[in-house]
């Protein structure tokens, strides 16, 4: 163990004189002071890891001089030791952001124990982390063996995603580059999984198929409307499971989290398709023969998910539910959202709100043209930690805690995820091709058959069929298309960026979470 530095700051220091030499046979420095006002002026220049402070001592006591080291380093782990009991001593002290609190006499075991949870919380646990995973492994890799069927892939998924937390409290990059290849093992085990049962998951052979986007609403989502029970229908764009654990704890303090749940994305997992899926509650070449003048491919002018309202209705005239009160909100920028903040009691009035937030869609997007987020958002851990960021101060969070309150349902779902990509494929296409890194569609593409999952009939995917002799392809594991004139330019660019429209666990299965209020 290292050695830690230790300030004691008591005005009856004589007396723990024992105290002190325990905790240097443990191996820490230990200084002492008796005053607050001294204490004060040492922290400003000495190297200190943890501070040990009587509450009450003269002249300036242990919570005014907490309060002003705090100022001068916020940081600063605090133990606050007192003989005093009160309630509202400790509600003061805890408010003040102490790191423990002791209560007189203290022995010496008990200080101790107080500093191995903040000095060595992080190596304990760290060990801990690697320790488990060692034991884990094992299981994963039989998991991965034993021809995993679609919810056992969703089971796996979960565990992964799991293990990706625990391992960033884990200071072994040995034990992180393990998981990783693990990880990647498990999305190449799983886009051969895709590749052999997708078409049959999509022109249903038997009952053996997922939940995908277009059942979502029809078996996930209207069978919990209810009678003077609102329910909230909220879609956050480009969510991947591991960004809903980020923010989980977020929404767990407003909301009752009844169920964590997963559904599969459908191909490609690309906005304009598995949106309207979920909200058409149709595969997209039937979405293009129900609603020939709205549904628009690829390579057409204008916006492509600008009816998803008029889906919604449809859906729910077909299922025989056309008197279901709702409301559709698509929220794109700030100001969308500080509407909403200011709507949502209005809302209390429907039996459905769907609100289909942007945000991450738009990070990941933006991710690969300004560097600045190349910087925030360089790998898993931080993409995780800037939604985290974005979500506790969005419009988004600020309207569903004003209806926490109430007595609401929430079911959250996102559309598709997305993968970091890190391997180019070469494909080449006519001027018809489409740009998107992680599918392409178009007529005499040219590709490794090996390296991707190719549909040469289009209608066998559910998808529509923009032109004679079109066909779609759709990258695997965290390969991207690109092609060949300018293709040093292009790998360089989009290289470990957040691309999404192609099949991997971080795209395909996606989040599918019940919450209800708490009152």
């Amino acid at each position: 163990m290292a050695i830690a530095n230790i300030l004691w700051v008591d005005d009856e220091m004589e007396s723990l004189q024992s105290q002190k030499i325990f905790l240097e046979s443990k191996g820490y420095h230990v200084h002492t002071l008796t005053n607050g006002y001294d204490a004060i002026e040492y922290i400003k220049s000495a190297e200190v890891d943890v501070v040990l402070m009587d509450e009450s001592m003269p002249g300036i006591t242990g919570l005014e001089t907490l309060t002003r080291m705090k100022a001068i380093r916020h940081q600063l782990p605090i133990v606050l030791i007192t003989k005093n009991e009160t309630e509202n001593l400790m509600d003061e002290a805890i408010g003040s952001q102490i790191s423990d609190y002791l209560i007189k006499p203290v022995n010496p075991n008990q200080v101790l124990l107080s500093l191995k949870k903040i000095i060595d919380n992080k190596r304990l646990v760290a060990e801990k982390t690697t320790s488990s995973y060692q034991q884990q492994f094992t299981e994963l890799f039989m998991a991965l063996q034993g021809n995993p069927d679609y919810q056992e892939w969703m089971e796996l998924y979960k565990k992964l995603v799991y293990w990706e937390l625990e391992m960033e409290k884990s200071d072994s990059p040995e034990m992180r580059e393990i998981f990783y290849n693990q990880k990647r093992e498990a999305n190449a085990a799983f886009a051969r999984f895709v590749s052999r049962n997708y078409q049959d998951w999509v022109n249903p052979r038997s009952a053996e198929s997922p939940i995908m986007s277009h059942q979502l609403m029809q078996f996930k989502v209207f069978p919990h409307l209810e009678e003077n029970v609102p329910l909230f229908f909220v879609l956050i764009d480009n969510l991947r499971y591991d960004q809903w654990r980020a923010i989980q704890p977020i929404f767990a303090e407003s909301f009752r989290i009844m169920e964590e749940d997963a559904f599969y994305s459908i191909l490609p997992t690309a906005t304009q398709y598995c949106r309207n899926a979920i909200f058409a509650g149709m595969m997209p070449a039937d979405i293009e023969k129900q609603f020939p003048q709205q549904w628009k491919n690829d390579e057409e002018e204008g916006g492509k998910n600008l009816f998803e309202e008029e889906f919604l209705r449809a859906q729910l005239k077909r299922l025989k539910k056309e008197n279901t009160r709702f409301s559709y909100h698509k929220i794109l920028n700030h100001h969308d959202g500080q509407q909403l903040v200011g709507n949502m009691h209005n809302l209390m009035h429907n039996d459905l709100n769907v609100i289909v937030y942007n945000f991450v869609d738009m990070l990941s997007h933006a991710r690969t043209e300004m560097e600045v987020l190349k910087e925030l958002a360089s790998d898993e851990a931080s993409y995780r930690s800037l939604t985290r960021s974005w979500f506790e101060h969005s419009p988004l969070h600020q309207a569903l805690k004003k209806v926490a309150d109430k007595k609401i349902r929430i079911i959250l779902a996102t559309d598709h995820g997305s993968v970091r990509v890190r391997n180019p494929l070469k494909v080449i296409g006519d001027k018809q091709t489409t740009t998107n890194l992680r599918y392409k569609h178009g007529r005499n593409l040219n590709f490794e058959e090996k390296e991707v999952l190719a549909f040469k009939d289009p209608l066998k995917a559910g998808l529509p069929v923009p032109t004679i002799n079109s066909s779609f392809i759709f990258a695997r594991e965290d390969d991207f298309l690109c092609y060949p004139n300018n293709y040093n330019h292009y790998v360089n660019y989009y290289k470990n960026s957040f691309q999404h429209g192609g099949i991997s666990l971080e795209e395909m299965i996606v989040p599918l979470i019940k919450m209800e209020s708490r009152s």
